[in-house]
């Protein structure tokens, strides 16, 4: 495995060769003396190495220590993101003077075309084909103006000053009318005022209805008198 360092970057090539290289560097049977730039050697096994022991592979991990799986944080002075560098001067220069936006003018822009003011225009000049209305509508072009065509500004809602928005929050529960039970004797007393009521409304009634009599109804009330026959006698006692 060679490594070619080539103007601060390596290229890596022969896998076996690099591996032997590397792992007999770390153990120890490879000499600072026999480890060169760009090639070293041991035991009559060449390979190039192309790298020093300092630019050994990576991924080897090194002798009696676990492989390191981990990066280095930076320090304390490094910012993460994007660095933004103070250039407003800070609290001098916000106490001092306000930098304070100016209105920008609205850009012009092309309002739409009335057309009920250009067909309105066209019947009163005597225009009836759609003929006449287009060459109208060329001769006069009438646009809408800004206020009418914002209904808000001609017609804002009606609403209250002191209109709240949304749902509005359930109120508090009573519990101090529901341990007296004052609910119940607030039903009951509406029932006893219904009873009342009711009984009034039949009273009223039956006063205001007018009741017919008939003959029946007169004769059950006075009945004609019975006329009493007499009693019997015998002849010659009638005389008597």
């Amino acid at each position: 495995m060679t490594c070619d360092v080539k103007g601060g970057a390596s290229v890596w090539g022969d896998g076996i060769q690099s591996g032997i290289c590397g792992q007999r560097a770390h153990r120890g049977e490879l000499s600072r003396e026999s480890v060169h730039w760009g090639r070293c050697t041991t035991k009559g096994v060449a390979s190039r190495a192309g790298t020093p022991l300092s630019c050994l592979p990576a991924h080897l991990a090194e002798l009696g220590k676990p492989r390191r799986s981990c990066y280095t944080l930076p320090g304390y002075d490094f910012a993460y993101g994007l660095y933004l560098h103070g250039d407003d001067g800070g609290v001098p220069e916000a106490i001092g003077h306000w930098h304070s936006m100016k209105p920008k003018p609205p850009s012009p822009r092309e309002m739409q075309r009335d057309y009920k003011a250009m067909n309105r225009g066209a019947l009163k000049a005597g225009y009836v084909t759609a003929r006449e209305f287009n060459l109208y509508r060329q001769w006069k072009d009438i646009r809408c103006n800004e206020d009418d065509e914002s209904r808000f500004k001609r017609a804002p809602p009606k609403v209250p000053p002191d209109m709240t928005y949304g749902m509005l929050a359930r109120p508090s529960t009573p519990f101090f009318d529901l341990l007296q039970h004052r609910y119940k004797e607030v039903w009951m007393e509406q029932q006893r005022a219904i009873v009342v009521a009711q009984q009034v409304d039949k009273k009223k009634v039956t006063a205001k209805r007018k009741v017919y009599e008939t003959r029946t109804s007169l004769l059950r009330k006075q009945p004609p008198p019975v006329k009493l026959d007499s009693l019997w006698h015998m002849p010659h006692f009638q005389k008597v």
